[in-house]
């Protein structure tokens, strides 16, 4: 089933500022909790509520969700930005962020996180690894005609030791008898209320080791330097992003591995200006060849080729080399180059071309028809 929109959930704009977003979450939370509303489908509300506040009040996963809609935190790895888990809300912290420290006995908060996971321990769950954004700058060559590029990172991985257990000769936790979370009764605004809250001696595992690994101190996850290598194709441009699916952090309880994320950022080029595929050039010419035509060398990507300009080119001619601007990244197409005309006036004459100039003026140059019309109108 597809989620609703985050903001739609909320009813706030996409442009809503941070304190727009928690008073509407506040609204919302009051009228949804369900120790309050009883109506049918009011438990399932509140916890989308809170799910989008959860996301929203966060400024980098806000981010995230903006580019990459809910796909940046797909737990199958099927797009964005790992790291995200809807049954690790703790909704008390949540709560007490938006309404002060009225909700501060909350705890895990009435089994929040037990509405995304069925009732299971968020911390037992597999869960994927977070992924790693890089960026690398390009110049504007490399960007044009690709480049193999070798990245040096650190990385999460899972423990070879323990193999990502984190100690071992396992045991029943036998403060929560293996469910990894606890129950407790505290009064609020809203009267009794039952709440779960992560055990805290296992740390919602429901499960301890009588013997800590020393490898990974526990954690399960020991930090390598990795080398990877990436080919970035032929035409990219500056937020031009490519996935390496599977070579990101090691996930959790034997989830999947996160991805990796290269992001490029191009260097603008100092002759050409890029529109899309398209690449436009400005290109100078004298007075004598716009007004009788020549042949002119143009710069390409590619190599000069001669172009032809024809007699009584004016300034700002646009005239098109075709297939030699940018290729469309993974594609057979290639974009378009335009060579922009400019008509330079000379700052400095010789004495030889001044009289030339003098000549040239004596000489019948108005007959063109913009001439006639500005002529017509001092009539």
């Amino acid at each position: 089933m597809n989620k609703k929109d985050y903001y739609e959930v909320l009813g706030v704009d996409k442009n809503a500022s941070d304190e727009e977003i928690k008073r509407a979450f506040r609204k919302l939370a009051k009228q949804y909790h369900p120790d309050i509303n009883k109506e049918p489908g009011a438990e399932e509300k509140f916890k989308e509520i809170g799910e989008a506040y959860a996301v929203l009040s966060d400024p980098q996963k806000r981010s995230q969700y903006d580019q990459f809609g809910h796909a940046a935190f797909d737990g199958t790895g099927s797009g964005g930005f790992g790291g995200f888990d809807a049954g690790d809300i703790d909704l008390g912290e949540i709560l007490r962020a938006a309404f002060g420290d009225s909700f501060g006995g909350f705890g895990g908060f009435g089994g929040f996180s037990d509405f995304f996971s069925g009732g299971s321990s968020s911390s037992s769950r597999a869960r994927k690894g977070r992924d790693t954004l890089l960026r690398v700058d390009l110049s504007f060559m490399e960007a044009a005609f690709g480049v193999d590029k070798d990245f040096e990172l650190s990385l999460n991985e899972t423990c070879d030791e323990c193999h990502g257990a984190g100690g071992f000769d396992e045991d029943v936790c036998s403060y929560c008898h293996g469910s990894g979370r606890v129950m407790s009764e505290q009064r609020s605004i809203f009267g009794v209320i039952q709440s779960q809250s992560v055990c805290p001696k296992c740390g919602g595992k429901g499960k301890s080791y009588k013997k800590t690994c020393s490898k990974c101190s526990g954690t399960g996850q020991v930090k390598r330097k990795k080398t990877i290598s990436i080919h970035i194709p032929e035409g990219v441009d500056t937020g031009y992003q490519l996935r390496i699916s599977g070579k990101g952090e090691a996930g959790i309880n034997g989830g999947a591995n996160g991805d990796i994320y290269i992001e490029c950022v191009v260097e603008q080029s100092k002759f050409y200006k890029r529109d899309g595929e398209d690449l436009y050039i400005e290109v100078p010419i004298n007075f004598a060849e716009a007004a009788l035509g020549c042949k002119k060398e143009i710069p390409t990507i590619y190599g000069n080729v001669i172009m032809d300009i024809k007699a009584g080119t004016l300034t700002g001619t646009k005239l098109k080399l075709k297939g030699k601007g940018l290729k469309v990244p993974n594609s057979l197409r290639k974009g378009d180059m335009y060579a922009i005309i400019k008509v330079i006036t000379p700052a400095k004459l010789s004495r030889e071309q001044k009289k030339l100039f003098e000549q040239l003026l004596k000489t019948d140059l108005e007959s063109d028809s913009i001439f006639k019309e500005f002529n017509k109108n001092l009539k």
